[in-house]
């Protein structure tokens, strides 16, 4: 049986694409390079998406605070 792509598939699918580019963009930042640089060697051996949830998560604590 053939899968339809409903809406919902092409709005999740576009959420993917966005979140890539936004890893992307934020991986190349001056702040991440340093926030990576800064860390500890088990954060730097993680996959690039649990860095930067990670990085995002640390500043918006920072900011929060």
């Amino acid at each position: 049986m053939a899968h339809t792509q409903t809406s919902r598939d092409r709005h999740f699918s576009g959420n993917i694409e966005i979140w890539n580019n936004l890893q992307c963009v934020i991986s190349a930042s001056s702040g991440f390079q340093r926030w990576l640089l800064e860390c500890d060697t088990k954060i730097q051996q993680i996959e690039l998406e649990q860095q930067v949830q990670r990085y995002l998560r640390e500043t918006l604590e920072t900011l929060a605070y």
